[in-house]
């Protein structure tokens, strides 16, 4: 059975993907450092009938994510899809954004995905196929205030997935950059806009996207015909201001 590996598989729209790549066929293999909430959410997903399982795994650690895919090849199948979903959003003004944290940032959202692409593309290359996909954010194309950290990085990964679908694609490996411009519901947006005494669920009902909106186009995006592929795409709700 082939594996889609979920690179920062979270509660929102990490879970989503595997849910919907699981219900395609694939292995899901749900990766986040807390291996008892991966493991819950791989469950969840064979209980649903799908394929799934949890790993822990450091996407910022070269060594952990070279034995990553090295054991998903070993003991699940040959890996098709890489999804590349690990967070890092930080809003902070930049004369209190430390460079620790800076380089936290640029750490997860570029140095992680530069190590996911390198993983994937040697596995996929050889074989002549697979999909490798980066999720980004308003701030992988805007530089908004608050953002000096996050927007940096999420400038990088964007000319890292530019870069690997041009070095890729010729290969047939199809490499897409997806921009969320928006805010997604999920219980962390939730919280946030209760913090600005904003009720969510007031809200229209397809007034923010749902994870499983996006993962839709995700999965549509994995199976694109080569004559065909989209390298950027860019999600939003109608009601979304751009």
């Amino acid at each position: 059975m082939s594996a889609a590996i979920i690179l920062g598989a979270g509660d929102g729209l990490g879970g989503a993907l595997a849910e919907r790549f699981a219900a395609g066929g694939h292995h899901a293999v749900l990766v986040r450092r807390d291996l008892a909430k991966a493991e819950a959410m791989a469950a969840e997903i064979l209980r649903q009938g799908g394929v799934a399982s949890g790993r822990d795994a450091d996407v910022r650690d070269p060594d952990a994510m070279a034995e990553l895919f090295r054991a998903v090849e070993a003991d699940i199948g040959p890996v098709e899809v890489c999804i590349y979903n690990a967070g890092a959003n930080t809003k902070k003004p930049l004369l209190e954004t430390s460079p620790k944290l800076f380089r936290q940032v640029w750490e997860l959202a570029s140095f992680g995905g530069f190590l996911a692409a390198k993983e994937s593309a040697a596995v996929m290359s050889k074989r002549g196929r697979g999909t490798l996909i980066f999720t980004s954010a308003t701030s992988g194309i805007y530089g908004r205030t608050g953002f000096a950290a996050f927007a940096s990085a999420k400038f990088a990964l964007r000319g890292l997935a530019q870069a690997a679908a041009r070095e890729f694609g010729p290969l047939g490996v199809h490499v897409a950059h997806v921009i969320i411009d928006c805010g997604i519901r999920t219980e962390a947006i939730r919280k946030r806009y209760a913090a600005r005494d904003i009720d969510m669920d007031a809200l229209d009902e397809d007034a923010l996207a749902r994870p499983e909106s996006i993962a839709e186009q995700y999965w549509m995006l994995a199976g694109q015909p080569r004559d065909a592929w989209t390298h950027e795409l860019d999600l939003r709700p109608f009601a979304e201001p751009w």
